[in-house]
Order: C-alpha cells, then structure tokens, then sequence
C-alpha cells in the first residue's frame, strides 16, 4: 500500500519531539541529581521563594529524657549526716528513728521563739530557717529596703527586725556576742543536710530571735528585756517559747507576760536552772511559775544521770532531756560543745516542734501532757528528780497519743484514773511500740520498786 507523505512526516515529527522531550527531562534532572554543576544564584532564587510558599511542613519532636541518677531526699541526707555521731542527744532521744518511721521532720509553719543572746544569722546551718518579718521586708513608700532603712514598718516598737529583735536596743540587730543563743537556736532547728556542721531535733522550722542579753551592755535591765522578749514572741503569734535564762526572784510582770503567751496556748519551755538545788524548796523562775503553759526542764548526761549542777524537784521539775556536752551551732559559722539545763530545754523544744508540725491543733496544755506522758519512765534515776520521772523520748512522742485518747483525738474525760502506760497508737506507729516500749517502763519500775526493798507485785498504793 502506497504510504501517504503527509502522515509519515507527522508521524517523524512527533518521534523526533518526543526524543528532544525525553532529553530535555533527563538533562535537568541529572542537573537536580548533581547540585555542584548548579549555579549560585539558582539555588538562592529557590530558596528566597519558599518565603511566599503556602506549603506547611510539621515535624513531631519527640521530648529528651535526660538521665538521671536517683537523687537522695533531705531525710536521707539527714539519716546519712556523718555529723550525727558526734551529737549523742538525737541518739538518746531516738530522734532519727523519729525522722525516718514518721518522715517527720517538722515544719516551717511552726514558729519557735528563741528568747537569748541572739543568732548568728548568716550561720549556714540556721539562715535557711529563721523567720522573715513580712511587715519588714520590700519597700517603703520612699523606695527603700525596709529591712535597712531604719524605719519601724510594722510599728511593733522595733526598727528593722527583719529576723527578730535587740530587745536591749530596740532594733533588729540580733547579733550574738556571746554564743548562747546561736548554739541554742542549732540544737532546736539547725538545718542540716549537706554533710556539714549538725542537725537539730525540727530540722524544719522557723526561728524567731528574741535578744535579751548582751554581754556588751553590761548596763541593761535582763528582767526587763525578758518581759519585752516575752511580749515580742507573742506579738509574732510563735508558736513556741524557749527560754533558758532565770533566777531565784519572782517577778509579777514577768509572770503576766507568760500569762499573755498561755492565753494564745502559747507552750513556754523554761530552764529548771544550774543552782545545784531542789526548786521544791528553792524556786528557780519563770520555770517554777506554777502556770500549765510552762514546762520545766532539767539535765542529764550521756549515762541518763542528771547533772550535779542542775536543780532538780519532784513537784516543780517536769522532765529531763540530755544536756551534757551537747554540741551545736556557734557564731561565725563554727560549732562547739556546751552544758546545762539550757541545752536540755532546747531539746525539750525541739521535740515539742516536731509534735507540732504533727498535730497543728495541740496547744500548750496538750503539749505538755504529751511530753510528759510518752516519755521514757527511769524512776531508778529520776525519783525525787522529776514529777513524772520521765526521759524525753522523740519517737514515742510522734508514736503515741496520750493516756485516755484515741487515735482520732477524742479525750477521755477520767483520764487521771488510767494507767499510765495505757496508750493509744498513731496511724504511723510501729506495731511493736507499745509491747517493747512499754515493756522497759515496766521493767525500770519494777527495778525501781525492787530497789526500795518494795514487793514487786503490782498493786496500788
């Protein structure tokens, strides 16, 4: 058949453009496969317009998980402290296993005022913890720090009190010439847990200072400044008083400004005194005030034997703590040893701190009863020593509830007429608490009984 020319020309046209198409693609496409043979510009004119490109690009990040090691908490930093072999009173008050059964290590809610010679306030064991006077702090209406500016902000009659008062000068200036106060203030709330220094029996608390007595103002009335203190402390709502000075006078205005602190159910924890003498017969005040907001508290040593030097009563004297060689926080960062009834009361506070934290709703009353009930009973050594013949016990205090009530707080109104070895169990208590325990307060009364040449059959007296 005899082939039309047109069509075999159409037909060798469309082969010879399909041929220059192909080539055509291949080319730039080696060009895309080969971006080195691209110019400069090229390659700019394209990204310049992905500016204007409506095309959206989302990418899913995943979230990096660093690793971590198991980071220790305070209580095992605490529990760990190398520190705490030296202080042998956490030990005989069983405060550790107080910290660790009960995760118990106080509160910052709880505010103790420590009426003394003062702090130590950039000591690196006790700064974390002492109190911040928010009428004291930021700026006045001139733009200036109110904790410098010598302007009492609050008008509580103090200038500057930004962590307490100079009761002795009117102002904030806690400074602690002598170092009572500041060791005083470490055995009640040193903060510990960085491997250094000590630990208090409330590691976690809030330390209002109230400075009293300056051995650079030889002048100054300390009665006087006591009641000031004392005034203060209440003014600040504490929660807690601690004082560890005294004397053999009475004073009706220091009596009523203990008073004042046991209408707020503010618990005064006072120093029976180093006189050496029975405070039955020779009164030591404010501890032998008599009021039931104030417990008394005398010292022993590292064998549970009370102090030669300290006074001692069977009707005045409440209980008796470690108070021998205890060491503790001192001014310029450092730490020492000291003795008496004074560190014995810091202990006391300590514990009723911590008690505290755990019952916010007890007052100084039921403190006191607390204390006093729970506590390890030595009739062998503390008869004619103390009234109830009771060694502070930390974790006893935090393991169980007092003679006549229950767990959920309620008060058996015939309390007096029950045993007093018969007590309730908190939530966190160990089940063993009230069969070992209360087992070696009825063998040392047993001994005790022994001792005098009674029988040691129970009966009653």
């Amino acid at each position: 058949m005899k082939q039309n020319p047109i069509r075999t020309f159409a037909f060798f046209t469309t082969c010879v453009f399909v041929v220059l198409a192909v080539f055509r693609f291949n080319f730039y496409r080696v060009q895309s496969l080969r971006p080195e043979l691209s110019h400069d510009s090229y390659n700019q004119i394209d990204l310049a317009s992905l500016k204007n490109s409506k095309i959206k690009r989302t990418t899913e990040l995943g979230k990096a998980v660093p690793e971590t090691k198991p980071q220790k908490t305070n209580l095992d930093v605490l529990l760990n402290d190398p520190t705490l072999a030296a202080q042998y009173h956490l030990a005989n008050i069983h405060a550790q296993k107080a910290w660790k059964h009960h995760r118990a290590l106080g509160s910052r809610n709880v505010k103790v005022c420590v009426i003394d010679t003062g702090v130590d306030v950039n000591h690196p064991d006790l700064k974390a913890n002492l109190w911040v006077n928010p009428g004291e702090t930021g700026k006045d209406k001139f733009g200036k720090d109110k904790a410098t500016n010598q302007v009492d902000d609050d008008l509580d009659g103090c200038v500057d009190d930004v962590h307490g008062c100079n009761l002795i000068t009117g102002t904030g200036d806690i400074t602690d010439h002598h170092g009572h106060g500041t060791h005083v203030a470490g055995i009640i709330g040193a903060t510990g847990d960085h491997g250094l220094g000590v630990v208090g029996v409330s590691p976690r608390v809030t330390l209002i200072i109230a400075k009293y007595y300056d051995p650079y103002s030889p002048s100054a009335n300390n009665l006087m400044n006591t009641v000031k203190s004392i005034r203060y402390c209440v003014s600040k709502n504490a929660d807690i008083i601690n004082y560890s000075g005294g004397g053999l006078e009475p004073s009706p205005q220091e009596r009523a400004a203990i008073a004042l602190a046991r209408k707020k159910g503010i618990l005064f924890v006072a120093a029976a005194g180093n006189e050496q003498s029975d405070s039955d017969y020779r009164h030591y005040y404010p501890a032998d005030y008599g009021l039931d907001n104030i417990i008394s508290v005398t010292a022993y040593d590292r064998n549970d034997n009370v102090l030669p030097s300290s006074n001692y009563g069977s009707r005045t004297v409440d209980i008796a703590a470690p108070g021998k060689n205890i060491l503790s926080t001192l001014p310029g960062g450092q730490y020492g040893y000291l003795t008496g009834t004074s560190q014995a009361t810091a202990v006391v506070t300590g514990v009723a701190a911590l008690i505290k934290s755990q019952y916010p709703d007890f007052d100084a009353t039921r403190l006191i009863r607390h204390l006093t009930e729970t506590g390890d009973l030595d009739p062998m050594r503390l008869a004619g020593k103390t009234r109830y013949e009771k060694r502070l016990n930390a974790y006893r205090a935090l393991s169980i509830l007092g003679a006549g009530e229950s767990v959920t707080g309620t008060v058996a109104n015939n309390a007096e007429n029950l045993n007093p070895s018969q007590f309730a169990l908190t939530h966190n208590a160990s089940p063993d608490v009230s069969l070992v325990e209360f087992n070696s307060d009825l063998r040392n009364f047993l001994r005790a009984r022994a001792h005098k040449g009674i029988s040691p059959a129970l009966h009653t007296e």
